[in-house]
């Protein structure tokens, strides 16, 4: 008989734009279902490509968004959405940082546009993609 695998735990994912909660892709919607552990920012400039934003971690500005707990199969979920790539052409890279949010602390996911997807795209200052969508 052979051991059952471990399952992987759970890990937790920094969204920022239109996974967020009420938007066009929003993560509540997905399967397995998240589970909310609350908002927070962190640090990162947001950048407006049309329907989406895009963040670089990092820099002077903050980016609002939401902290979820995610399983390893909604996690292959959102590799696809973002169209992460095992090369450095893919529209996002997958990074993993701390991040703060409501007394608690973790390292969380977090989906980087990659710089070549943002020639002639605009700043969004407040780093709030619901409030810059609307």
């Amino acid at each position: 008989m052979q051991p059952m695998p471990c399952p992987t735990p759970p890990r937790r994912v920094f969204v920022y734009g239109t996974l967020r909660k009420g938007q066009s892709n929003d993560i509540n919607r997905m399967l397995p279902a998240p589970r909310y552990l609350g908002r927070t920012r962190l640090n990162g400039v947001m950048y407006h490509l049309g329907s989406y934003p895009g963040v670089v971690l990092g820099g002077p500005r903050w980016v609002q968004g939401e902290v979820y707990e995610v399983t390893s199969a909604l996690e292959q979920a959102l590799d696809v959405l973002e169209g992460v790539l095992p090369s450095p052409t893919g529209e996002y890279f997958k990074r993993e940082v701390p991040v703060s949010w409501a007394g608690q602390s973790a390292r969380c996911l977090v989906y980087e546009i990659n710089p070549a997807f943002l020639s002639g795209c605009r700043e969004i200052p407040s780093g709030d993609w619901c409030a810059a969508s609307t």
